[in-house]
């Protein structure tokens, strides 16, 4: 009887090693599914030669938006003076927005508006991500914008985490802003420096400041998913 039950079980333990490596074999055959990856396309809101999507806004009526805000060699000039800022005609939501930025000379003071709104006033209601030289990575909640990160109603100022990774005048830095709904997150140089949530908008304008002396633009463009 025990040299039967000893064939039994051996015959058993065959048979569940067989099975088993079937099943495997079967599903080492399956083809695994990739996620699915989002298409995106860009669109360009410098084209390198004009200003000709961009509206202008300047403090003092008197000024000529066009000698503050230049376009030379494929690059934006802005002089800083007088105040002012030039904005996208079109509005956006759900991007990724790119560009790049250096001081020819004296680092001074400008921002970048995110979700800036209407009516066209110093300062609009927006979200302004901070260039002035030393606090790039700063939001600034402009015009009574808010966010989650605004505890305070007489602080609009968010600050930066980490250390400042601006680059010396001269050089050029980049800016990365990934919008998602009420969401958005800045970079500098390619490093995360700050966060907002619960934006009190999902969708505006975009605008670069004049403010102090000259600054430098160019390679601006999103990233947005294909329709």
């Amino acid at each position: 009887m025990k040299i039967k039950t000893i064939q039994v079980m051996t015959l058993l333990v065959l048979f569940l090693a067989g099975v088993s490596t079937n099943a495997f074999s079967q599903e080492k055959g399956k083809k695994v599914k990739s996620a699915k990856k989002v298409k995106t396309e860009q669109i360009k809101l410098f084209n390198g030669k004009d200003l000709n999507n961009w509206a202008f806004k300047l403090k003092d009526p008197a000024g000529d938006p066009s000698k503050v805000f230049l376009v030379e060699n494929g690059i934006i000039r802005i002089t800083g003076n007088p105040f002012g800022y030039m904005r996208t005609k079109e509005q956006y939501s759900d991007y990724t927005l790119h560009l790049e930025w250096r001081w020819p000379g004296e680092p001074s003071n400008s921002g970048v508006f995110i979700h800036s709104q209407l009516p066209d006033t110093i300062w609009a209601k927006a979200i302004e991500c901070q260039l002035k030289y030393g606090n790039a990575g700063d939001f600034n909640c402009n015009g009574g914008s808010t966010m989650n990160e605004r505890t305070e109603v007489a602080i609009r100022v968010i600050k930066r985490k980490g250390e400042n990774l601006e680059k010396p005048a001269g050089e050029w830095n980049t800016m990365e802003v990934v919008c998602q709904g009420n969401t958005m997150e800045l970079f500098i140089n390619g490093v995360s420096q700050n966060k907002g949530t619960g934006v009190f908008a999902s969708k505006g304008f975009i605008g670069i400041q004049s403010e102090g002396k000259e600054i430098q633009f160019r390679n601006i463009y999103l990233t947005v998913p294909k329709k």
